[in-house]
């Protein structure tokens, strides 16, 4: 595990199959105190861009992908009430059919 210092934040590195990883988690702590973090993430994860672009990752590097229980999520993202636990919930229903 490496670190790198990004504007004045150590960021954790993980390397793994000959691929670079970084820590979101640490990139947010630098642009707010630690106990804002996880809304920093929050908020970033539950936009329309951010859910397109994890849904494009999965449909390329995921086969067993649902598209269409997709779908569901990518539509109502952005939306003011839109949540992760709402995805999570939809996920369980989704895989328990």
């Amino acid at each position: 595990m490496a670190k790198i210092i990004v504007q004045n934040t150590e960021i954790t590195v993980l390397s793994h199959n000959d691929k670079d990883y970084i820590s979101l988690t640490d990139m947010a702590n630098g642009k707010q105190d630690e106990s804002r973090a996880a809304d920093v993430i929050k908020n970033w994860i539950r936009t329309r861009y951010t859910i397109e672009f994890l849904g494009t990752w999965e449909m390329i590097h995921n086969p067993n992908f649902k598209v269409v229980e997709f779908d569901h999520f990518r539509m109502q993202a952005g939306l003011p009430n839109f949540t992760q636990h709402q995805c999570c919930a939809h996920q369980r229903r989704c895989a328990t059919r």
